[in-house]
């Protein structure tokens, strides 16, 4: 064990959840429904038509009620910092509304009032695949272009109540995964097989520039305040050292980073509007959009889980299990119990690769590992011996600091999931990130009472040391 350590002072470790993924209370004070409320399995299934009972979301793990516990809990490790989002249908219950729901907005203070008491910095996601229903039922979401003014609309609200005391934001979640979950990411309500490209990109324009116009709202409202954008990573290896693999690559990349480049640079890149040509699309881009887009961010922040490989081939185009961005399984790598290939490397790749390549601030919002943890009892306390999810995150870590050794700046890294939650991906709660582990199964039993894992206190001495713990 090194007693040196690459991390800098100020260093913000923490947790990261989403509101739709904890807080339950899904019809509770004055809150509408949310796309994931019609979403009982997932991505992995259609929507329903009305919020059903096997809906795990719709009570999650009772955050909304068990927030101050929650919270102490973060305080036990050290958090200096926690991500969660805001439900927007919380605040505006359809989305289109003038004036916001001040018993949503409230319950958000109370949320930051407890994160003050125990010192932990906010870190807030406006919105996380969270769009409220009756945008996606009314105006099919992001197609339409009347959604950038009810997101602004939102998005105002939220710095003029909230701007004095949170100093970091994210726009979009994951904004870059629209292409591939349009219901989930975008609100769209009509059936992803029965969209153009040309409504997807589109309703990505849309997005981009709402994210944008967010930024130059918060420099108004909030000058203090740190705008970030928020994408999913994918680093991606040539399947073979064919030049035909390593220019799939490169085109595989190009429509993963686009996104990022919009933020950053405040403009369209050519590789994009290629792809737009060759598609026979042309966006409808007015001069104000054109304008908007110039309000680049502060930061970039992502999630990063796994890697792919890429190949020409045809014949060697096999999707990997688990992976909704597409890309080929990796031979040279093991895979989780969910198909996402475990490479500690490529999250060093990805950060050195932002960096270069945008030279904004990183920050690493999503990294963590989903398993099946057994609840067992050791010398009268219930605890989860999580090995594998402790190797997991201190070899990601290692390399986090092999990339600030790079010179990579990166303000910090919040784990995924820092208390079990319903996952986005399948709906499972067997599928546990947490630290923390809720007493809640797949069939809805369970008491949710909260016990720390083993892993809890390994997070908490990483804390306690900046990151002088890791094992090398």
């Amino acid at each position: 064990m090194s007693t040196t350590t690459p991390f800098p002072q100020g260093f913000l470790w923490g947790g990261a959840t989403a509101a739709n993924q904890v807080e339950g209370a899904y019809d509770q004070g004055g809150k509408g429904l949310s796309v994931q409320d019609v979403m009982p399995r997932g991505i992995v299934a259609p929507r329903t038509a009305e919020p059903t009972a096997d809906n795990l979301k719709l009570e999650a793990i009772d955050f909304y009620h068990r927030y101050a516990e929650d919270i102490a809990l973060f305080a036990k490790m050290g958090f200096g910092v926690y991500r969660f989002s805001i439900a927007w249908s919380r605040i505006f219950p359809k989305g289109d509304e003038a004036e916001p729901n001040e018993e949503g907005l409230a319950f958000y203070d109370r949320v930051l009032d407890e994160l003050e008491k125990h010192g932990i910095e906010p870190l807030v996601t406006i919105s996380h695949y969270e769009t409220p229903l009756h945008l996606a039922e009314t105006y099919d979401g992001w197609t339409d272009r009347r959604l950038i003014g009810f997101y602004e609309n939102y998005a105002r609200t939220l710095f003029e109540r909230y701007g004095s005391r949170v100093k970091y934001w994210l726009t979009f979640n994951e904004i870059n995964s629209l292409l591939h979950a349009p219901f989930m990411s975008g609100g769209i309500n009509t059936p992803k097989e029965q969209l153009s490209d040309a409504q997807l990109y589109q309703a990505m324009h849309h997005e981009l520039v709402a994210s944008a116009r967010a930024t130059r709202i918060a420099r108004e409202v909030a000058p203090n305040a740190q705008i970030g954008c928020m994408v999913l990573s994918m680093p991606v290896y040539p399947l073979t050292p064919s030049p035909a693999d390593a220019l799939a690559v490169m085109d595989f990349d190009h429509s993963n980073l686009v996104y990022g480049d919009v933020h950053t640079r405040g403009a369209y890149p050519g590789y994009f509007l290629r792809t737009l040509r060759e598609k026979g699309i042309e966006l409808e881009i007015t001069d104000q959009d054109r304008e908007d887009l110039t309000n680049t961010v502060d930061f970039v922040s992502f999630s990063y889980y796994m890697s792919v490989a890429q190949t020409a081939d045809p014949a060697k185009k096999v999707t990997g299990e688990g992976n909704i961005m597409g890309g080929v399984p990796n031979p040279t790598l093991e895979a989780s119990e969910w198909g996402w290939q475990i490479d500690p490397a490529g999250l060093r790749l990805v950060l050195n690769q932002f960096w270069d390549r945008w030279q904004k601030p990183l920050f690493i919002v999503e990294n963590g590992l989903g398993a099946k943890d057994q609840l067992v009892e050791i010398d009268g306390v219930k605890t989860v011996i999580d090995d594998y999810r402790i190797a997991y995150l201190n070899d990601h870590l290692v390399q986090v600091g092999e990339a600030i050794t790079d010179g990579v700046e990166v303000l910090g890294y919040t784990s995924w999931g820092c208390i079990d939650i319903v996952s986005a991906s399948t709906a499972q709660l067997s599928k546990r990130y947490g630290f923390i582990y809720v007493d809640r199964n797949d069939d809805g039993s369970g008491t949710l009472e909260r016990f720390e894992k083993k892993s809890f206190g390994w997070y908490a001495e990483v804390i306690r040391t900046n990151g002088a713990s890791l094992t090398r």
